[in-house]
């Protein structure tokens, strides 16, 4: 991360930790908040001790009886869902829970283009007019207060399950499950939507004599909770630890039909083939066309039926990359054609929907400014945002709602539709906002590093132990180390264009091997002078081998 400024995390270790782990690991489970070792057991054992009671989450009790009222007279359900992969696996567990409860119930899933994200009045009046009496929204529908009032009127009831932050008002549903409510008791507010889907499953089979099939429900909770970068800390590290055993040890035939395809390793699959591999494949379809595609490939019972429908998505998934390379360049010359301001805001006419939120993140990523990207249309126009640490972009939208049709999302990613003719207001009021908020912030990324190490350190038995602190994503990144005055023994390059390097490393009497992925012409300017490096440790598997080497996030001169 070339640029970035180096944060190194000051080598304290709680006394509770002192003397149970080698220092280095000690030093890292004080940096994560854990203070003694019941606190790091707990954390490294990731169990169902981290998971809460779902009768805790607010609006429960009332959505439960509804539900079993609903099952017992036989009434028709919905399933309401999002058509990112966190909604996609969200409806697919909620359905299946239901459906293993008896109910009568099909999936919603609205399609991006023609509908755009949320509870759509015109939909819900559909689904009524087709028997439906009972609708349950999953990753969505806590913002849609005239949405469920409308909806009453025609006589659907509504049970919204969301986890994006509620406005003052709530929606006037028979229950509003969202643990990010004001008035929640439930412990951990980070549940993605999947995870708030799961633990409404949790209690109504609790309230049964019927066992809970946790494992299907797991997988999809590990897919869905990594895809919407929620922290891997508290319940999500149980929900993902487990689901990832699953997906790993028998993943459903639609996420193995993935796995085959995409040519990941079954068995050795983690978070960040999550984030980098399924959820991509998953999202594609609802990007482009109808989510539907994905959820059919969660839903899939065979492999033969998985498999069409894999090769779609795999399909899917191409276009996907092309166009967001292509609008990404043109977002690029937009930004790079003036003066780099504190927000990012692009306007394209021709980019389609699904793509806006990928661009942004890599105008984010690359400019380290908040980004907004706007599809400019006739009467009203959209936009995704993405953010940086420190700047809550809802928030901002939020001061700015009085303009907008619809908005929402987290801190650091967002979208939100308005009439075109409120453009111009809207560009001019959020540019101020961001200003202001910015003006005290240094807008250079960190690189948070753990500890500062000695080569002699990494040995005995520390990878192993690392090991335990996954799986790793947002709110838990593998650690980081600096070492300081290495010294280079040889380097080679790789890579067709020779974009990456393989080096060997002495700190002492210690040798290392290192690769430095898309840093070489940067490395070789400053090569053969001695090193500060930044670095996490990895395995290296290659032709049936396995190499511990360091993968080199940073690097800089020796003073």
């Amino acid at each position: 991360m070339r640029g970035a400024r180096w944060q190194v995390a000051p080598a304290d270790i709680p006394p509770g930790l002192t003397g149970k782990y080698p220092v280095l690991m000690a030093q890292i489970l004080g940096n994560r908040g854990l203070r003694t070792a019941e606190d790091a057991e707990l954390f490294l054992s990731g169990d169902n001790r981290l998971s809460h009671d779902p009768m805790l989450l607010p609006d429960i009790q009332p959505a439960m009886a509804r539900i079993y009222r609903a099952v017992l007279s036989g009434e028709k359900f919905a399933v309401y869902g999002d058509f990112d992969t966190d909604g996609i696996t969200a409806t697919a567990l909620m359905v299946t829970g239901l459906r293993r409860l008896g109910a009568d119930v099909v999936p919603y899933i609205p399609h991006r283009l023609t509908e755009g994200y949320g509870l759509k009045t015109e939909a819900l009046r559909k689904l009524a007019a087709e028997g439906v009496s009972l609708v349950i929204s999953v990753d969505c529908g806590v913002t849609a207060v005239a949405e469920v009032a409308a909806a009453r009127g025609f006589g659907l009831d509504i049970i919204v399950t969301d986890h994006h932050l509620p406005l003052p008002e709530l929606p006037p549903a028979v229950a509003v499950i969202d643990p990010r409510r004001y008035d929640s008791a439930y412990p951990f507010q980070e549940l993605a939507g999947v995870g708030v889907a799961f633990k409404v499953i949790e209690a109504l089979f609790s309230g049964t004599a019927r066992p809970l099939p946790k494992e299907h429900f797991l997988e999809l909770g590990a897919i869905g909770t990594v895809a919407d970068i929620m922290p891997l800390t508290g319940e999500n590290r149980y929900l993902v630890k487990e689901g990832l055993k699953h997906l790993n040890d028998h993943p459903s035939p639609g996420l193995l039909e993935i796995v085959t395809l995409s040519r990941l390793k079954p068995g050795r699959l983690d978070a960040e083939s999550i984030s980098w591999t399924v959820a991509p494949r998953l999202n594609a379809a609802g990007r482009l066309e109808h989510a539907m595609v994905g959820y059919n490939l969660l839903m899939a019972a065979t492999a033969d039926e998985a498999a069409a429908l894999a090769s779609a998505l795999e399909n899917s998934n191409a276009e996907r990359q092309r166009l967001t390379a292509k609008y990404v360049a043109r977002a690029r010359e937009q930004v790079l054609s003036g003066p780099i301001s504190p927000l990012l805001f692009v306007e394209d006419e021709e980019c389609p929907p699904g793509i806006l939120g990928l661009v942004a993140g890599r105008l984010t990523d690359e400019f380290y400014r908040p980004s907004i990207v706007i599809r400019r249309e006739k009467s009203v126009s959209t936009a995704s945002c993405r953010s940086i640490p420190g700047f809550n972009i809802t928030q901002a939208i939020d001061r700015c709602g009085h303009l907008l049709c619809h908005y929402g999302g987290h801190a650091q990613a967002a979208g939100f539709s308005l009439k075109t003719a409120d453009l111009p207001e809207m560009s001019s009021l959020i540019a101020d906002i961001t200003a202001r908020e910015l003006a005290s912030l240094d807008l250079q990324p960190v690189l948070s590093i753990d500890a500062e190490a000695r080569f002699h350190e990494l040995g005995g038995g520390l990878y192993e132990m690392l090991s335990q602190l996954a799986p790793f994503g947002e709110g838990n990144r593998p650690p980081l180390f600096v070492s300081r005055c290495v010294t280079v023994l040889d380097y080679r390059f790789m890579g067709t264009a020779e974009e990456h390097m393989k080096l060997r490393l002495t700190q002492g009497n210690s040798v290392w091997e290192a690769v430095a992925f898309r840093q070489a012409s940067s490395l070789k300017k400053i090569l053969p002078g001695p090193l500060d490096v930044v670095y996490n440790l990895e395995l290296d598997r290659y032709n049936g081998r396995e190499t511990l080497r360091m993968n080199i996030v940073d690097f800089a001169p020796s003073v």
